[in-house]
């Protein structure tokens, strides 16, 4: 018990070191990181919750949020490798499964959507990152590898390796390749950069507009309208409204 209790206290110290430039001592995590007090505590108060005592459980994740701004719930089952950054703000409901390598910012609720009874918060799979603000309600699954864009509402299932952004959550990006071990337990930090599909789709519909205005031009003036790609294509390229539904992620019925 004690070994593993060591092996999970370096494990962590670790995972800050690794995924935030600022830590710049194990000292330093040690006595200044919010995330990694709250995982500590709540390693204690999920023991006791998984003995029966709910409330002693109960009351070492209140003063944890008294005490690092964030809030898990003692029977959140929370695997390794977990970094919440700066912290503030962080709700993670009772049934919530998190898996291993995962990376929390500031605000994220991993929540509930009503008074619903037995699996009513989400599962996390490995090396998802998930950005400030973000929310996953309810029962949903977030594959391995994927990346939740600040600020989005997540409601339902979300691939594996995808992006998600936008209220409610659309994955605008999905890699149907196999997921890459290393990527997953290492995973990129790179979750700025992500697209924007509203953006795109606007961009979509300006060039489909100028090319419209660029025929029409040609047919008054009595010339043939130049051929495009699409044209040559026939039905193999996307209309408009494919091209944007797909940009959307409103493609495959699944709503995310």
């Amino acid at each position: 018990m004690m070994r593993r209790a060591v092996r999970s206290f370096r494990t962590d110290v670790a995972v800050a070191r690794e995924r935030d430039p600022a830590a710049r001592s194990t000292l330093e995590v040690v006595t200044s990181y919010p995330g990694v007090h709250a995982l500590w505590m709540h390693r204690l108060a999920h023991a006791l919750y998984m003995r029966g005592l709910g409330l002693p459980a109960r009351w070492v994740s209140q003063t944890s949020r008294f005490l690092t701004g964030i809030e898990i719930h003692p029977g959140a089952t929370i695997g390794p490798g977990l970094f919440i950054d700066h912290g503030m703000g962080v709700v993670i409901g009772e049934t919530t499964e998190i898996g291993e390598d995962v990376t929390i910012y500031q605000g994220v609720t991993l929540g509930g959507t009503g008074k619903e009874t037995g699996k009513r918060h989400p599962t996390v799979h490995d090396g998802v990152i998930i950005g400030t603000g973000a929310s996953i309600l309810g029962s949903v699954d977030v594959g391995e590898g994927a990346k939740i864009g600040a600020g989005s509402i997540v409601i339902r299932d979300v691939p594996a390796n995808s992006t998600v952004v936008g209220n409610p959550g659309r994955a605008v990006v999905v890699d149907g390749q196999r997921i890459d071990p290393e990527t997953i337990h290492h995973p990129t930090l790179e979750h700025t950069r992500l697209p924007d599909p509203v953006a795109e789709a606007m961009a979509c519909l300006v060039r489909r507009v100028t090319e419209l205005e660029q025929d029409l031009a040609d047919l008054r003036a009595g010339r043939e309208p130049r051929l495009r790609e699409r044209d040559k294509n026939g039905d193999c390229l996307p209309t408009a409204q494919e091209e944007i539904a797909g940009i959307l992620g409103l493609n495959g019925g699944s709503g995310i």
